[in-house]
């Protein structure tokens, strides 16, 4: 064999090209790979390149991680995109490149230090709990939230990205935090909302600001890249399919659609959906709604991509009007309010012809799946039930039992895990 070393072989010896890379050859690279995926087709008012570089730079030196921020920053917008949206909800007009969290209604307070986290053995409940301002984690983690109140909902984000509490309203309006992992302390996303929803996933929020329905991504605490739609006095965003936003109108009102990535105005509305309780794994919406001439409560799959178009159908099931309730991440199971004084739970697999068994205590608050099929939540009396639906069919009926260290003025919260496959994946 030569001694000689081919072009191209780096097997012996040093390679052709050193593995060092200096934060110039890092811009060079983020600005080029910026320009061949942005194609506009006018100039853009400010410079993307160089605004991700800045914020690179201010987070380097806040975080002393020098050499890793710009890399770290370029992964999160060359793997989301860079998004351009209009003010007028994508109607046309100057576009605009929005990097992190736009300068309106999002306080983000100064951290005050670290979160205490303490260890104190297993949790009983299979999903996170918040108990007042202590999150107890399935994993055996006791943590306490400042500034942190008033919860009513809760939700883990993909990818470990922390948890999204949302608040029940108030005269000020609502309030979404962020807990990261580690132990900081939470921040404010979202201040005085008029209503707020989370995806099952935390990758998107949508809120009602004032006559505008506003939706955006999250990522690492950021709300990146909203969109904005003017809605009707009332309408506030309930939920998710896949990326589009479903609207509640006031009163009985109906729902609409709005897809977020479309930007534009909401489709037309069903004036026959009451609620919804979810999705099902083909993305189809679970939803409680008003059917014939006597307009009784029946139970329906609708089609997000039709303006929520009735797939199938089925009445005679005594549900509540309540809208309390949520689908198994599989889509087989609902658990709901029935009109009986119990929790209903229904079995999805005939969605026309759909069975219903009584599954204890009523909901006083959301539902939690596990993805081993278990339903947690709490009843009125704050005490956490499980839903098995073996159990169930076999004709136990649940019971609450009691939450450690809960006031008498608290009622937890159960913490909804994300699904297997996230939203939009």
């Amino acid at each position: 064999m030569s001694g000689t070393r081919q072009h191209g072989d780096n097997r012996t010896g040093s390679p052709e090209r050193p593995f060092p890379v200096s934060d110039d050859e890092l811009e060079r690279a983020l600005r080029e790979t910026l320009t061949r995926r942005v194609a506009t087709s006018r100039p853009l008012p400010v410079d993307p390149a160089g605004e991700i570089l800045r914020r690179a730079r201010r987070t380097g030196r806040r975080r002393t991680l020098t050499g890793l921020a710009l890399a770290g920053v370029a992964t999160v917008f060359v793997t989301t995109g860079v998004a351009q949206f209009s003010a007028s909800g994508g109607d046309g007009g100057t576009p605009t490149v929005v990097l992190g969290d736009p300068p309106v209604l999002f306080p983000s307070p100064e951290t005050s230090g670290p979160s205490s986290i303490t260890r104190f053995g297993p949790v009983r409940a299979e999903l996170d709990l918040l108990v007042g301002d202590r999150l107890d984690t399935s994993g055996g983690e006791r943590r306490q939230l400042t500034g942190v109140s008033g919860v009513e909902r809760a939700q883990r984000i993909h990818d470990q990205e922390g948890w999204l509490l949302t608040s029940a309203a108030t005269v000020a309006g609502r309030t979404l935090w962020w807990v990261p992992v580690g132990g900081a302390a939470p921040q404010v996303m979202l201040a005085a909302a008029d209503a707020v929803a989370v995806s099952a996933d935390g990758r998107q929020v949508a809120w009602r600001d004032g006559t505008d329905v506003i939706a955006a991504g999250v990522v690492a605490g950021q709300l990146i890249a909203p969109v904005r739609t003017v809605a009707p006095d009332g309408a506030v965003p309930v939920g998710f399919a896949g990326d589009s936003v479903l609207i509640r109108q006031p009163g009985d009102g109906g729902m609409s659609v709005w897809d977020r990535a479309l930007g534009g105005q909401p489709g037309p509305v069903n004036p026959d959906v009451r609620a919804v309780y979810g999705t099902r794994p083909d993305g189809r919406v679970v939803a409680l709604v008003a059917a014939g001439r006597d307009q009784q409560p029946c139970l329906a799959l609708l089609d997000p991509a039709r303006d929520l178009a009735p797939v199938r159908t089925g009445c005679g099931l005594k549900l509540a009007t309540d809208g309390l309730g949520a689908v198994s991440s599989d889509g087989r199971w609902l658990l709901a309010n029935g009109t009986s004084r119990t929790a209903l739970l229904v079995d999805l697999a005939d969605p026309a012809r759909p069975v219903t068994h009584p599954a204890g205590p009523v909901l006083a608050a959301g539902v939690a799946w596990t993805r081993g099929g278990v339903a947690l939540h709490v009843d009125a009396s704050g005490g956490l039930v499980r839903v098995k639906p073996e159990r169930v069919l076999a004709g136990d009926r649940p019971t609450a039992s009691k939450v450690e260290g809960l006031a008498p003025e608290d009622h937890p919260v159960v913490v909804a895990d994300v699904p297997t496959v996230p939203d939009g994946a």
